[in-house]
């Protein structure tokens, strides 16, 4: 930053202090940072569709199919190449590094991140890797919300705020649905919805999705108009189709963790990118539906014109046979989220929500279509609609999100005509998916560490809460072999401490000495070399471990114990002392910030 930007950025925000309020200044930022994520995911979305555009339409079909397994290893050799020699940064999944940030890092996101994604991941989706924009523009507007936030000098919750205005940003630019991007962005990051939160995220939301219409006026991702309403006699259906859509979000939820767990074992990144980028172009070769996101595919299912799915391979398979229909949907099911996990094991940079769209839609349709075909039901069931409700399904059972899913479908089909068998199938998947996948993709690593944000209100703050802020060091060491006098003269006379660490040579914590315990000998100056610290020391009530505790943990142990003290180990070495007055005082002033 040049020391001329500094000055007039001083000037700005000294200007700004003196006559815009916190709350004017809050709603204009997040205008501002809508603004910018939409132009974020403009430029991604654009960016990528040519690339994909220029070697499907003009390489591939044009010249020969066996392109189809060249591209995808191409695009992930191009984005190795990118991460080592340009970013040189590691960088996560979009998402899941989103709310990492949130919850262990204050909201701060590195400023790479505003950028890395909008040149990794049109190589990766662009060249035929199966995987989604979304999560990528998130982390990218997510990366300009903190930053900006920093450079305007805002708290920590203002921070986590015009995060979760980004995310609803890029959500509301990408499909066009401002009020599903709202609730997405409450519903991924736990943002609470009050109206100070609601209105900044409703303005972002606003802003990036005028931004969209400019740029791309009505042109929208998903294609659907609704020509088949909803029967009552079709609620039996809906019913089964959320416990088909559960099986197959439990499904791609445990490949996807078993594939990513495989690749994770790998050492050396170059094995990574041959065994998966080869599996992947070999996958790619053989059902070119799992080129890229798959929204093309996806709009020929919702206009129930399946013969361009089937059609798209080396077998050219023909739309008239049912068996053979049903069984290349269901291998399309089976098969995309082997391609996004090895996408991603192969070092691709992508998201999954454009998957589960495409594997929603397929279960949606499959289904309807084994119904319509079955001679079990004398019934007919609307293709579309199903498979609309499917979409809606895996995005409540594989991302967890039952709401968003809900109000995406229903803004994409201009109406709310769908609304009650959405609600059905979603809130069916979402149970059931729940009850054997406790976290969604996003969260589970972080859900695994103890470092996830929720809706209760009481594990936020105490995730929230940093535990260096509460760890006292001002003690006095004592060696286990120290005598009574040494202690009195070393260590009680020079403490404003009444309780002291034994340690030994090593600095391991080996027990705790009360000035309690001595009290009534500590004059008494025959004992003074006859007593000896490890015999006048007493096991601690409990130990926290610094790398390992999360802070719900703590409180657990002072609840558990009823101490009033606890040591700190760090490394496997003393560290210091949590207090429970100082700990509750922490938590007090952190519940008042979170609740600001």
């Amino acid at each position: 930053m040049s020391l001329g930007f500094k000055k007039i950025l001083k000037k700005f925000l000294i200007w700004r202090f003196q006559y815009i309020s916190d709350k004017q200044f809050i709603n204009i930022s997040s205008a501002v940072i809508g603004l910018l994520a939409g132009i974020s995911a403009v430029i991604l979305k654009n960016s990528t569709h040519y690339i994909q555009l220029l070697l499907e339409g003009e390489i591939i079909r044009d010249l020969h199919h066996a392109f189809y397994f060249i591209f995808p290893v191409i695009g992930l050799a191009i984005v190795y190449i990118i991460k080592k020699y340009f970013i040189r940064k590691k960088m996560g999944h979009g998402i899941p590094i989103t709310l990492f940030s949130i919850s262990k890092l204050k909201g701060v996101i590195p400023s790479y991140q505003m950028w890395s994604s909008l040149i990794t991941a049109p190589f990766t989706v662009g060249f035929g890797g199966s995987a989604g924009l979304e999560g990528p523009i998130v982390a990218t507007g997510a990366a300009l919300g903190s930053n900006y936030a920093r450079l305007m000098h805002l708290n920590q919750t203002t921070k986590t705020l015009l995060i979760g205005a980004a995310a609803a940003g890029v959500f509301s630019s990408i499909f066009q649905a401002p009020i599903a991007a709202i609730v997405f962005a409450v519903e991924i990051f736990s943002l609470e919805l009050t109206m100070v939160s609601m209105i900044p995220i409703l303005l972002a939301s606003i802003t990036a999705v005028l931004t969209s219409y400019f740029f791309f006026g009505d042109d929208i991702l998903l294609h659907f108009e609704i020509l088949d309403k909803f029967h009552l006699n079709d609620v039996i259906f809906y019913i089964f189709l959320g416990v088909f859509s559960a099986i197959a979000s439990i499904y791609f939820s445990k490949v996807y963790f078993k594939i990513g767990a495989f690749f994770r074992d790998f050492k050396g990144f170059h094995k990574r990118l041959m065994f998966g980028g080869i599996l992947l172009g070999v996958m790619v070769y053989l059902i070119p539906p799992l080129f890229g996101e798959g929204y093309s595919t996806v709009n020929n299912i919702l206009r129930g014109d399946i013969s361009k799915v089937i059609s798209n391979n080396i077998f050219h398979f023909q739309a008239d046979n049912v068996i053979i229909v049903v069984a290349f949907l269901i291998g399309l099911i089976l098969f995309k989220v082997v391609a996004t996990s090895l996408t991603f094991g192969a070092g691709g940079v992508g998201g999954v929500f454009a998957p589960t769209l495409f594997t929603g839609s397929v279960t949606g349709y499959v289904f309807a279509l084994i119904i319509n075909s079955s001679n079990l039901f004398d019934h007919q069931l609307s293709t579309a609609n199903f498979a609309m409700a499917g979409m809606g399904g895996l995005m409540a059972g594989i991302l967890q999100a039952p709401l968003t899913a809900i109000f995406l479908i229903a803004e994409i089909t201009g109406g709310y005509q769908l609304f009650v068998p959405l609600m059905i199938v979603s809130a069916i998947s979402y149970l059931i998916t729940k009850m054997y996948i406790p976290h969604n993709i996003y969260t589970a690593e972080l859900a695994k560490k103890g470092q996830l944000i929720t809706h209760d209100k009481d594990k936020k703050v105490l995730l929230l809460m940093d535990i260096d802020k509460v760890i006292e060091t001002n003690f006095i060491k004592i060696h286990p072999k120290m005598n009574l006098g040494d202690i009195v003269q070393k260590a009680v006379i020079k403490s404003t401490r009444n309780h002291f660490p034994v340690v030994n040579d090593d600095n391991e914590f080996l027990g705790i000495l009360m000035l309690d315990d001595i009290r009534n000998i500590m004059f008494e100056q025959k004992l003074y070399k006859k007593m000896k610290a490890h015999s006048l020391m007493q096991i601690a009530p409990a130990i926290i471990d610094y790398d390992k505790d999360s802070m719900e943990t703590i409180m657990e142990k002072f609840k558990e114990t009823v101490a009033w003290n606890l040591p700190v180990i760090k490394d496997g070495k003393y560290y210091g002392f949590i207090s429970k007055s100082r700990l509750l005082t922490s938590y007090r002033r952190k519940l008042i910030n979170v609740t600001a």
